[in-house]
Formats: C-alpha cells, sequence, structure tokens
C-alpha cells in the first residue's frame, strides 16, 4: 500500500511538471513516506530525517512528510521536525502538487483530514506496454480495531470506492499493456458490506472478464470476514491467481482474544482447509506476532504448532511492537525482549525449512511466469513471479519483460527459484 501511495505522487507530481531525480543528492523535491506500524519503521524515520535535514541545510530543498506518521503526529511533526517545509497524512496524498507548491515559497503546508480522499487516482505505470503489474486501491482504512494495530488511527474508517471506478480503472490500466493488478485494501473481504454495490467475490468475477488483464491478486484478507463466497472464487476464476495472504498472528485462542481479532485457531484452520479443498494449488501465506503482552510457554508452542501442521509458503513474522493510542500498548504481562526474539528466531526457523522444502518441490516443473523486469540479485537476469506468488530468476532478452513465459525451474532456493531460459508463451 505505501509503495502505491509513492505511486500516487510520483504521478501527481510529474502531471504537474516535475520529474524523477536519480538520487536525493540530485533532487530539488524530497519526500519521505512514512509507516508507524512497527516501532523500527518509525525509529529508521527519524534516523533518515537526521540525515536529510543536513542536506536540506546545504541545497535548501523543499523536503515534505507523506504518510502514516505524519497523520499520528499532526502538528508536533513540525515541533520535532521544525525543518520540513509540510507534512500530508496518507488520506491527503492528492493535495501532494499543491504541497509542494507551498513549499518552494517556504510555507508549511498541512492536512491531516481524517475523513481520507477516495476520489479516483488512476496511476498509469511509468512504462506503458512494459510494467507487468499494477497496484489498484478499492477501499481505505479499517473499523476492526484489532489491540496492537494503529492502522484504524491513521488511515481512518472503512471506506469503499465504487465498483464502476474501480472497473474503470482496471480497464484503463490493461489498455497500457498491464497483465496483473493487485486489488489493495486493509481488509479487502469487507469491501462494499452494507451497501448495494458490488461485493467482494462479486467484483472479482467481473474482473475475471476484463480484456487484457491475465491475473487478478489481492491484499490482505480479514480471517474473520473470508466468506464462502470469496472462498469458492478460487480454482472457479481463472485470472483469480492461487495465492492468498491470510494473517493469522498467534496459534493461541487466548491471545487471538487479546488480539481482538474476532476469530478462532480452529475457525482460521478451516477456512485454509476449504481454500485448499476448493483449489488444490493454492499457496497460503501469513503473518505473525510473537511476544505478545500475556503470551506464556504454551501460547508460543500452540503458535509454532499451527506453522507447522498448516504448512504455509511463507509467514512474515514479527515481535510485538507497542503503538500510541492502542488497546495492547496498555496490556500488562509484557513478554521480555530477549525472549520474544528468542521466540522469534525459532519460528523463523521453523518456518524457513518449510518454504524451501515448497520450493525444493517444484525443482523440474514447468509454471507460468510473468516477468516484471531486472533481477535484482543480477542485472543479467529477468524476474518474475508464479501464479502462486514466488519468485523466479532466469535469464532471458529485455523484451520478455510484461509477458507471460513458462519456465522450467531448476532450483529452488531459501525464498525464490532459479528457471532455465523460457520460450515466450504468447505473443
Amino acid at each position: 500500500m505505501n509503495e502505491h501511495d509513492m505511486e500516487k505522487v510520483e504521478r501527481l507530481l510529474h502531471v504537474a511538471g516535475f520529474d524523477a531525480a536519480g538520487s536525493v543528492e540530485e533532487a530539488g523535491v524530497v519526500i519521505v513516506n512514512t509507516c508507524c506500524v512497527r516501532e523500527k519503521a518509525e525509529q529508521k524515520f527519524y534516523s533518515l530525517m537526521g540525515r536529510l535535514r543536513g542536506i536540506k541545510k546545504k541545497r535548501g530543498v523543499v523536503l515534505g512528510v507523506v504518510g502514516c506518521i505524519a497523520q499520528l503526529e499532526k502538528e508536533k511533526l513540525l515541533e520535532r521536525l521544525p525543518f520540513i517545509d509540510f507534512a500530508l497524512g496518507p488520506s491527503s496524498i492528492h493535495l501532494v502538487a499543491e504541497a509542494v507548491r507551498a513549499g518552494l515559497g517556504r510555507k508549511v503546508f498541512l492536512d491531516f483530514s481524517d475523513n481520507g480522499c477516495l476520489s479516483s487516482l488512476h496511476v498509469r505505470p511509468g512504462n506503458p506496454g512494459l510494467a507487468a503489474k499494477a497496484y489498484v486501491t478499492i477501499m481505505k482504512g479499517c473499523d476492526n480495531f484489532c489491540s496492537y494495530c494503529i492502522v484504524p488511527f491513521v488511515r481512518g474508517p472503512e471506506r469503499s470506492r465504487s465498483s464502476a471506478d474501480v472497473l474503470d480503472e482496471v480497464a484503463d490500466l490493461a489498455a497500457t499493456g498491464v497483465r496483473e493488478v493487485i486489488l489493495l485494501g486493509q481488509n479487502v473481504n469487507s469491501y462494499n458490506v452494507g451497501t448495494a454495490d458490488l461485493s467482494f467475490p462479486d467484483l472479482l468475477h467481473r474482473l475475471d472478464g476484463t480484456k487484457g488483464i491475465e491475473r487478478i491478486r489481492f491484499v490482505t484478507s480479514h480471517p474473520k470476514d473470508l466468506s464462502e463466497a470469496l472462498i469458492d472464487c478460487f480454482g472457479r476464476l481463472r485470472k483469480l491467481c492461487e495465492h492468498i495472504h491470510l494473517p493469522f498472528q498467534s496459534g493461541s485462542n487466548k491471545i487471538l482474544r487479546l488480539m481482538n481479532r474476532g476469530y478462532t485457531v480452529e475457525e482460521y484452520t478451516e477456512k485454509v482447509e476449504k481454500l485448499r479443498e476448493r483449489c488444490k494449488d493454492v499457496a497460503v501465506t501469513s503473518d505473525c506476532i510473537v511476544g505478545f503482552p500475556g503470551e506464556e510457554e504454551a501460547d508460543f508452542d500452540a503458535t509454532m504448532e499451527l506453522v507447522a501442521r498448516t504448512g504455509f509458503d511463507g509467514v512474515f513474522s514479527f515481535c510485538f511492537s507497542p503503538r500510541t493510542h492502542t488497546a495492547a500498548s496498555t496490556l500488562p504481562h509484557r513478554v521480555a525482549p530477549d525472549v520474544a526474539r528468542g521466540r522469534l528466531q525459532a519460528l523463523q526457523a521453523l518456518q524457513k525449512g518449510v518454504t524451501r522444502e515448497r520450493l525444493t518441490h517444484m525443482e523440474g516443473l514447468k509454471t507460468e511466469v510473468l516477468v516484471e523486469g531486472l533481477s535484482k540479485q543480477s542485472r543479467e537476469d529477468l524476474t518474475g513471479r508464479t501464479r502462486t506468488n514466488r519468485i523466479v530468476n532466469f535469464k532471458g532478452p529485455a523484451g520478455m519483460v510484461g509477458k507471460l513465459v513458462e519456465v522450467r525451474i531448476t532450483r529452488g532456493y531459501a525464498n525464490s527459484l532459479r528457471g532455465a531460459e523460457p520460450k515466450l508463451k504468447e505473443a
């Protein structure tokens, strides 16, 4: 979501006459997008701002801050960072060009709207015809108030875009050559709940018929709102990729209650089983927090058991990080940091083995890959993703970027796959 927000910033500034610089040292305008979901991200932001202060003093660049930290801190951010020129909350990104112009005149521009802006901001990829995928925001905000999560305080309440606007944007992207769209929302499962507009499963059915689009993905799903209708979309809709990100957060029902997650371990497991019944090849990835207040050894053992039993394709795991305003920040029985880190290491070691085994089992198989560009590992390789969202690196000509190709997997690594040089699957 933050990546897509920066795509919007770049597009809006380009339309306003600004061109992207090659580096911070070359820029006349520097905009920092922020996240405060975890403490570490917030710490890194303030460290970065310390370095940017020197650039600001030396060259007089326009320096702006956008995103969640701006929304959370509001005017306090200006007290702590008096050298910045403007700050915008995540719901006010559409005002970035106006803010930059105000910053050019050395005026502080503030907009921390809590209501948000859900107007259509169609963001076309920077290289039409070459970009393989594009993000499409279908809703903003969250009404769940998980006890550890700051999102409702910085992104506001749930608001869904009209299905007509979403369908128009996807059709517009398809016309530029985009093959894959990723639908974004804090909880896409509750898209348009309580309205007469299309439900999320209905939206997927409509998008499945969009000419030019070959793949559809979405993030993120909340387990408590994962409906039978959505589960039934997997294996039925041709363009819906066989991958779902479904955070479980803990394998302990006690901890799930403290987290205010709204489901039990048994309910979560049943939904994963149904997904795999409907679509045997579906890849399931997840999120997990260890060291939550009140987590005892038995609770962590239950988490380890869930991970081992479920066989996730990947798990993003973190130590609990108390966030301002959240209910969990005041809970007693904090887990000692060294204990939490030890549990995290154990969990990550377990999942690393599961992920490696799943990737190794793909050796020798042929699979469809959407080529996204040059590999981060080697500029001599291309990279892409399978329908199950696994990264594949392989040799191939630049003309394959943006194309669907069939790749034979030659090696499975810890987090990615190696493939033989493929032939084009399509003209």
